[in-house]
């Protein structure tokens, strides 16, 4: 049987590099390409060292219709996991354009491009953050979709796009809609490794833990939670890209989204308390003001994803914790 080789964007970002280890390991070959605007190969180095070997990588920007058609000319795809693209929030706010340009102009690139090729298989990157915050949670696929930052529009544009295109009965789309991925490969070679102040919680609480920064800010503490503090639906990194897997082999025809989360949700506050006891050190925090756009409770039912893709979540938070602070450490 030939093998089937997978085109990935944005591969040598975090949940990006964990892909090419889960797809290279499960059987595939994978083509990575990646313009490094905010990652690096060293994750690619640590993805060799987790193979053996290096898999195919191409420095390239997917708006670049050159660089994709001399990539696509290259290999002969049997689909694409797509990652690529900005993904800061609040930047989103002060570029929205940027992100636009990006997120939204590189997609319909790879679109096109993908269609001139005959290669109408892709899973897409996508996020809890296209639901409207009104939504209580849990929150389910067939929930009323509307954002509250120019991010998480363009996720919202492109898997309007993608539904447009999966009406041709020979495209397959799925949009796993991630909550919020944390953790690191248990190997340590690679994790998540944020430019300039993390976006995302664990990985702040990491920073205060190694001491490059003295507090972690809470930011509001009346919501209406179990300790005030928001909540939210954390998933191993690990297991987000085995859904991937399951997604791509899935395969079926049209256009499907999919939540990609745990359906446990934690506070703030259990957070800090989870990596305190995990790596036996205390974190300092404190409470301010809330964030504007912050909501109370954001977690996910992940039925669906039981149901189609026989998906569920096994690594537990303390094993996020765990590896996430094994690859800090290591570095």
């Amino acid at each position: 049987m030939t093998q089937k080789i997978i085109l990935i964007t944005g591969g040598t970002g975090y949940i990006g590099s964990h892909a090419v280890v889960a797809f290279e390991q499960a059987g595939y070959q994978t083509v990575t390409i990646d313009n490094l605007s905010n990652s690096s190969l060293d994750a690619f180095d640590g993805v060799e060292k987790i193979l053996g070997y290096r898999p195919i990588f191409r420095q390239g920007d997917i708006r670049d219709w050159d660089f994709l058609k001399g990539v696509f000319f290259e290999f002969a795809f049997d689909g694409v996991i797509h990652f690529a693209g900005l993904k800061a929030v609040g930047e989103s706010c002060k570029k929205p354009i940027l992100y636009h340009n990006n997120n939204v102009g590189g997609s319909i690139e790879l679109f096109r491009i993908m269609e001139e090729y005959g290669v109408r298989h892709i899973v897409f990157s996508s996020s809890a953050t296209v639901y409207h915050p009104d939504n209580q949670s849990p929150l389910t696929e067939d929930m009323r979709l509307g954002t509250t930052n120019p991010y998480g529009t363009t996720k919202l544009v492109i898997e309007k796009i993608l539904e447009d295109l999966a009406r041709d009965a020979q495209w397959s789309v799925i949009s796993l809609r991630y909550f919020n991925p944390i953790g690191a490969h248990p190997s340590g070679y690679i994790g998540e490794i944020p430019s300039g102040i993390p976006n995302n919680l664990l990985p702040y609480i990491m920073d205060v833990a190694i001491g490059k920064r003295d507090k972690v800010l809470v930011f509001g503490d009346d919501y209406d939670t179990r300790d005030g503090t928001g909540v939210r639906d954390y998933i191993d990194v690990c297991d987000l890209v085995d859904a991937h897997i399951s997604a791509y082999e899935y395969h079926d025809s049209g256009y499907t989204p999919i939540n990609i989360g745990t359906g446990i949700w934690v506070s703030v506050l259990e957070m800090i308390e989870l990596v305190q006891s995990a790596i036996d050190q205390t974190i300092s925090y404190e409470i301010t003001s809330r964030r504007s756009g912050d909501i109370a409770e954001c977690y996910a039912n992940v039925s669906l994803a039981k149901k189609l893709l026989w998906w569920t979540a096994t690594r537990t938070i303390k094993d996020s914790i765990m590896n996430g602070w094994n690859f800090v450490s290591n570095r």
